[in-house]
């Protein structure tokens, strides 16, 4: 706690007391969390963003370090709105316990549900679409009473919001290796998006993406979808070199993920055209499992192992 107390008040340069602050203890959390309420910003609405720290945190050791979007759902079920999370604090203290993964802390970004589909959206895969298509895509969206336009879509300035303003003040605070080699990013769903669209956007940041049930269908189910073709058009120009990149992709069979198997094949081409293989590129498939915290918990270790293991 001592250490924990310190680091506090190294942070107290950047946030005035009252905005950061140790979570009181939990029987769902396996180590610390240290929340930074509201993080300043000038490019995306403020949002708090935890920081979990493992049980014997020490800042004589340096951390890998992943970034993960919807941080209210990955540690605490006592507080999530379905009273489900990933229990991604257990998983890695198992893992680091038992000595198989790199040390790493998790700095889990919260989303504001109102606006979530549009910061996690990644918007350059617009440009990929025909206009007229483009098109077709916001009038329907009026019909349904969502008056959008393409500058709703913030997903380019929350990634910039993560590598030039939250990361520099992680790797100010905290002791962590600050290259590319140990800094991931993570993500189910429209997380799993963004995390593809980070690392692509940002290979010089992140070497590792996890791309949990990958919402490749972009907005809602729909026959003829026109957004994964966009998806897969950004990218085969945007993948970066599979040298110092990792991607991992999974999906389940039920509720919103079995819409995803039927883009294993594109996916797994896409890949293998630009010279990955199955020691930086994974495309699993987990028959029976859905869309929800509950079932990513169960496999959170694999993508952990593949990333990190010693």
């Amino acid at each position: 706690m001592k250490k924990l107390l310190l680091l506090l008040f190294t942070t107290a340069t950047f946030f005035a007391q009252d905005k950061t602050n140790i979570l009181p203890k939990s029987d769902k959390v396996m180590g610390n969390i240290i929340r930074l309420d509201s993080f300043p910003t000038k490019l995306i609405t403020p949002r708090n963003v935890d920081v979990w720290l493992p049980k014997d945190y020490t800042s004589k050791k340096k951390y890998n370090v992943i970034y993960m979007h919807d941080g209210q759902n990955l540690f605490d079920a006592n507080t999530t709105w379905n009273k489900q999370e990933w229990m991604a604090d257990d998983i890695a203290t198992k893992l680091m316990n038992e000595q198989n993964v790199k040390d790493f802390i998790i700095v889990g970004v919260h989303n504001i549900p109102e606006i979530r589909f549009f910061d996690l959206y990644p918007k350059k895969t617009f440009d990929y679409l025909p206009k007229t298509v483009k098109d077709s895509i916001f009038e329907d969206a009026k019909k349904k009473g969502m008056n959008i336009t393409e500058d709703n879509f913030k997903g380019d300035n929350y990634l910039k919001f993560i590598v030039e303003e939250l990361k520099p003040y992680i790797d100010a605070n905290f002791p962590t290796l600050k290259e590319a080699k140990n800094t991931f990013i993570a993500g189910s769903s429209m997380g799993g998006l963004m995390s593809m669209y980070g690392i692509c956007e940002y290979p010089n940041v992140f070497s590792g993406a996890i791309c949990i049930s990958t919402h490749w269908v972009g907005m809602y189910p729909q026959k003829h979808n026109p957004l994964p073709n966009s998806f897969f058009s950004y990218l085969k120009e945007k993948i970066p070199s599979p040298k110092t990149h990792k991607f991992y992709f999974d999906f389940g069979t039920e509720t919103l993920d079995q819409h995803y198997p039927q883009y294993e094949e594109t996916v797994n081409k896409l890949f293998y055209d630009k010279g990955y293989t199955t020691e930086n590129f994974k495309n699993l498939r987990f028959e029976g499992e859905n869309h929800s915290e509950l079932a990513w918990q169960k496999r959170f270790d694999v993508p952990l192992l593949f990333m990190l293991k010693k």
